[in-house]
């Protein structure tokens, strides 16, 4: 055999063993932790998706839609009144912790003033422009039905904790029942409605 042909046998050689079954195998199986890896982290510190239970932000975002909350944002910037926020209610009943994910509009930041009159919200004594109630429930003649809470005396917001409403003020428990609630528990900005299709849209 010439010198050539021997160099060709030993390169296809080589070549054939680095496509082994097993070495396939190893390649994918690596390929896919990192990928799983990956979007672990994802989930952890960037991006996660909610499941929109109950109907305290209607119709805004309704029972069965699905959002994508950034968990970035507020590491970048302060939270912003009226920005849609997901955070973790901790709650504990005969010395029992319980954890819920809720979601909310942020009416309030730390330092602002919030007033409730004749079902309007007043922020810092000036009325707040608010598109996303739903025009149908602002029509009842019935003031209970319209929000809930007709008349709330002002809440002054302490620093680094927010005043939070759903949308949907009949229906909603939120910081007119259990207070302001710290911006440290919070998750991130919801910023997109992804789920169903027909109802994607950002927020």
């Amino acid at each position: 055999m010439e010198e050539s042909d021997l160099a060709a046998t030993e390169i296809e050689s080589e070549e054939m063993q680095g496509h082994s079954p097993g070495r396939v195998l190893r390649d994918w199986i690596l390929v896919v932790v990192i990928a799983l890896g990956a979007a672990l982290l994802v989930r952890v510190y960037v991006l996660q998706q909610f499941y929109i239970s109950g109907p305290s932000m209607e119709t805004t975002l309704l029972e069965n839609n699905r959002v994508l909350v950034n968990k970035l944002s507020y590491r970048l910037h302060d939270i912003h009144r009226k920005d849609v926020v997901v955070f973790d209610r901790i709650t504990t009943s005969g010395g029992v912790i319980a954890h819920d994910d809720l979601i909310k509009r942020v009416i309030g930041v730390g330092g602002d003033t919030v007033e409730i009159k004749d079902c309007k919200v007043f922020v810092n004594s000036t009325e707040i422009d608010e598109p996303y109630l739903d025009k149908e429930v602002l029509a009842f003649p019935n003031a209970v039905e319209r929000c809930r809470v007709i008349d709330m005396k002002p809440i002054t917001v302490p620093k680094d904790q927010l005043f939070v409403m759903g949308d949907n003020r009949p229906e909603s428990f939120d910081s007119r029942s259990f207070g302001t609630i710290p911006e440290h528990l919070v998750v991130g900005r919801a910023f997109a409605i992804v789920w169903p299709f027909g109802r994607i849209a950002t927020l």
